[in-house]
């Protein structure tokens, strides 16, 4: 199975947003998602929902070098018990960004994802 395109809505200045669904993911390696790139001051948030029926986790993946010069830190992964939601980000791109500008996310169990994106310029 391969990556499926994860398009982050847009939280606006002075506004609001209907809240997403979300898209449930394929678990294991190789699976989960891509974020496309973004401008470089866009944080980007993950909602992760798991009613999988156990614990599992959510894991951006370490980047690749030469614009991830922290990637060897590895993953950044929060546990997301059952029945649960948790909120991961924003992200560090020296850690986490694919030399496309892209993210990787993958899941350890059957989870419902949603990516919202934040200007950090209207902050």
């Amino acid at each position: 199975m391969a990556r499926v395109t994860l398009t982050p809505t847009a939280l606006v200045p002075n506004g609001g947003v209907a809240d997403p669904t979300g898209t449930a993911s394929v678990a294991g390696a190789g699976n989960g998602f891509t974020i496309p790139a973004q401008s470089p001051n866009v944080n980007i948030w993950l909602r992760a929902a798991n009613a999988s029926g156990g614990s599992g986790t959510i894991s951006v993946l370490a980047g690749s070098q030469p614009l991830a010069p922290s990637s060897g830190q590895g993953a950044v992964t929060a546990t997301v018990a059952n029945s649960s939601t948790q909120w991961v980000g924003p992200f560090d791109s020296s850690r986490v960004i694919q030399n496309d500008g892209s993210l990787f996310i993958e899941t350890s169990v059957v989870m419902t994802v949603a990516a919202f994106s934040l200007d950090g310029r209207r902050v």
